[in-house]
C-alpha cells in the first residue's frame, strides 16, 4: 500500500486525471465573446482596416522613387547628416532591385500600423502606471505573459474574432509589442529625479505641467527607446502575421519554407534584415 501512494507512474496518472481544465476555460471566455460582443471585434476591424488602407494607400499610389525621397529627407530633416539619408536611398533601391518592394509596402503599413496603435495605447499606460505603483504591481503579470506566451498562440483569437487577413495579423502583433512602449514609458517617468519634481512643484506647478513640462521631456529618450523597440519587435512578426493570411515580406518566407525553396528564403529574408536595419537608423536618437 505504501509502495502504492509513492508510485511516481500512480502520482502522475492521478495528477492527470485532475486535470486543470485550463484550455477549456480558455474557449468559453473566448465562445463568451464571440456571441457578445461581434458588434465591438466588427467596429475594431473596420477602424484598423481604414488605419491600414491609409497607410498603404500612402506608401503604395506614389512612385516609389518619390517615397524614398521623402523618407530620405525625414531622415536628414532627423539627424542633419547624410550618411543615414544615404543608406536609405541605398537600401531601399536594393529592395526594388530584388522585386520586393510591393511586399516591403506592405510590411511597413503594418509595422507603422502596429506602432500608431502601441503608442497611442503604451504611453498614456505607462504614465498612469508610473503614478500610480499599485496599478503597476497589478499590470506586471499581465505584461509577462504577453511577452513571454509564444506569438503563435495570439494567431488563435485573432482568427476567431478577426477572420483572415491585416487585421489578425496585425492584433497579434499588437498584443505581443504592447508591453515594450508601457515598460519603457513606466521606466522614463519614475526615473525623474526628485529634484527636478519638488522645484516643479515648489514653483507652483500643476500635476498636468509637472508632466508636460519635466517629466515627458526627460522620459523622451526612454519613450523613443519604445517606439525604436515596437517597431523592431513589429518587423518580427511580419512572418508569424503572414501564417493568418497578412501580407508583406513574410508571405514569401512562407511560401519559400513550405517549398523548401532557398533561393527564395534567402532572398526575402535578406529583404527583412536590411529593412530591419533601415528602420533602426533611421529611429536612433542621436546622443551629443
Amino acid at each position: 500500500m505504501a509502495g502504492n501512494l509513492f508510485d511516481s507512474d500512480a502520482f502522475t496518472d492521478w495528477l492527470t486525471d485532475i486535470k486543470i481544465p485550463l484550455g477549456d476555460w480558455a474557449a468559453a471566455v473566448f465562445d463568451w465573446l464571440q456571441r457578445n460582443f461581434t458588434f465591438a471585434f466588427d467596429a475594431l476591424s473596420d477602424t484598423l482596416e481604414a488605419l491600414i488602407d491609409a497607410i498603404l494607400w500612402v506608401l503604395q499610389t506614389p512612385h516609389p522613387l518619390i517615397v524614398i525621397a521623402v523618407i530620405a529627407g525625414l531622415a536628414y530633416a532627423a539627424h542633419r547628416r547624410w550618411t543615414i539619408p544615404a543608406m536609405t536611398v541605398l537600401g531601399f533601391i536594393f529592395i526594388i532591385n530584388q522585386g520586393y518592394w510591393e511586399e516591403t509596402t506592405e510590411s511597413l503599413t503594418l509595422v507603422l500600423s502596429a506602432c500608431v496603435v502601441c503608442m497611442g495605447l503604451g504611453v498614456p499606460i505607462g504614465i498612469a502606471a508610473a503614478h500610480r505603483p499599485r496599478l503597476y504591481a497589478a499590470m506586471r503579470p499581465v505584461l509577462d505573459l504577453m511577452q513571454t506566451l509564444p506569438a503563435f498562440v495570439y494567431l488563435i483569437p485573432a482568427i476567431v474574432f478577426f477572420g483572415i487577413g491585416m487585421v489578425p495579423g496585425l492584433i497579434a502583433t499588437v498584443i505581443f509589442v504592447l508591453p515594450a512602449p508601457i515598460r519603457l514609458t513606466h521606466l522614463g517617468i519614475t526615473a525623474t529625479p526628485k529634484p527636478l519634481l519638488e522645484a516643479a512643484q515648489a514653483f507652483g506647478a500643476t500635476p498636468r505641467q509637472t508632466l508636460w513640462k519635466v517629466e515627458l521631456p526627460y522620459a523622451l529618450p526612454q519613450i523613443m527607446a519604445g517606439l525604436n523597440q515596437t517597431i523592431m519587435l513589429s518587423l518580427s512578426m511580419v512572418v508569424i502575421a503572414a501564417l493568418v493570411g497578412a501580407d508583406g515580406l513574410g508571405v514569401p518566407v512562407v511560401r519559400a519554407l513550405n517549398q523548401v525553396n532557398t533561393s527564395l528564403g534567402f532572398e526575402s529574408g535578406f529583404v527583412i534584415v536590411v529593412l530591419a536595419i533601415l528602420l533602426d537608423r533611421l529611429l536612433r536618437v542621436d546622443r551629443k
